[in-house]
């Protein structure tokens, strides 16, 4: 979904970052302003931001650049879904969180009607300093979101924390200010990738799952308010930032193990990892090698633990949501599914169009309505599985 996104960009080194920001923003086809104080136009030119937004970029509070009534301090942030400062300063957030409005960043700060959101950015004596913590605090009372800085070595020379994140996790974090909380208090847990079952030290039986779907139900969950725990198996894609807890599984059996140590106190568990059905039951500690017989090894197979069936069975079962990839009869055998393992919502999709791809194309299934959606990327696919588990919760509530 498409908005308008006001990036303010404070004095500091970090304002390099800023334009690999603007340029992932545009990207994902937001409208991006920018909004620069006066010493951050001393490390990135405004010509930069101009070029890459495709719009003006403000650096007086009483330009008329944008409105042409000399109120661009004010008109804005009208405009705008969200004001992101990036690098946020020091300097900048004591101003904010003091009621200061003496230059154009703090100005658009005290009269924005949307969304604040920084991503502090200094020396890591500086962010430790009280003053500075008690103002983030002062801050985050104040309904601002305050995205923590990263740990590293920084432009001075010293380690620590005080890093301003990288761009594409501030692109990535960004959507959840103007997410609905529809998750709000809720712990979630989720699997998702593939699972491998050794066969030797190199070789091994898996699929062609990418995670990707695991990954983007683990962003929307966040962006819904949930504290999101993920459990991974291999995966083609990058991990979403800002989870409460990540742990890589890469068998079906340590996978079962992990979750079953992780699933007390869930409200939810959705089980997206693709996991084998089958594990080697004569799996060789040594790689196997022709002898030159023609004859090739025989390779006997077991069971794996069900661990959505699992979970479900628990006295105390959180929410359960499955996954159901089929190749054929998608419906018919996810309904089948669905009820065999005793869980109140399956998510059906056909291998073709979703395993290891950027799409998929879902059928929602539960109690009450199979709701089916046309192709579509993965993200919006998991924005409306949250949205109906969302209400299945709320149903169950009642």
């Amino acid at each position: 979904m498409s908005k308008h996104i006001l990036l303010g960009i404070s004095g500091g080194i970090a304002a390099y970052k800023s334009c690999e920001l603007v340029r992932l923003l545009k990207k994902q086809g937001h409208e991006v302003t920018v909004a620069m104080s006066r010493s951050a136009t001393e490390f990135i030119a405004p010509l930069t931001f101009q070029a890459l937004s495709g719009n003006p970029v403000l650096v007086d509070t009483h330009d008329g650049g944008l409105g042409g009534n000399g109120m661009a301090h004010i008109n804005l942030t009208r405009n705008a879904d969200v004001f992101l400062i990036a690098p946020a300063s020091a300097n900048t957030l004591a101003k904010i969180a003091n009621g200061i409005a003496d230059n154009l960043l703090t100005n658009l700060a005290a009269a924005r009607k949307c969304p604040l959101v920084v991503a502090p950015a200094m020396n890591v004596e500086m962010w430790f300093n009280p003053a500075n913590l008690r103002n983030i605090k002062q801050l985050q009372a104040d309904g601002v979101t305050v995205i923590q800085p990263n740990s590293g070595e920084q432009a001075c020379g010293e380690v620590g924390v005080g890093r301003m994140p990288e761009a594409f996790e501030l692109a990535e974090l960004l959507p959840d200010s103007w997410t609905e909380k529809k998750l709000h208090g809720k712990k979630v847990l989720i699997t998702a990738g593939a699972t491998f079952e050794a066969i030797d030290p190199v070789r091994g039986i898996t699929n062609i799952s990418s995670g990707q779907m695991g990954m983007a139900l683990a962003r929307a969950c966040r962006a819904a308010g949930a504290e999101v725990s993920l459990i991974y198996g291999q995966i083609q894609t990058a991990l979403p930032t800002a989870l409460n807890y990540t742990e890589q599984a890469v068998s079906a059996q340590a996978m079962y193990e992990a979750v079953h140590q992780a699933v007390e106190g869930q409200d939810v568990f959705i089980s997206v990892a693709a996991v084998a059905d089958y594990k080697v039951k004569n799996s060789s500690s040594q790689k196997l090698k022709k002898d030159g017989s023609g004859t090739p090894p025989v390779i006997e197979l077991t069971e794996n633990p069900d661990i959505l069936a699992s979970v479900a069975a628990l006295s105390d079962a959180p929410f359960c949501v499955g996954f159901a990839a089929e190749s054929e009869n998608v419906v018919e055998y996810a309904r089948a599914k669905r009820l065999r393992k005793n869980i109140p919502m399956l998510v059906a999709n056909q291998v073709s169009v979703a395993m290891g791809k950027p799409v998929n194309q879902i059928t929602i299934i539960d109690d009450t309505a199979e709701t089916s959606f046309p192709e579509t990327s993965k993200d919006e696919a998991a924005a409306a599985i949250v949205a109906r588990l969302s209400e299945l919760l709320s149903a169950s509530a009642k």
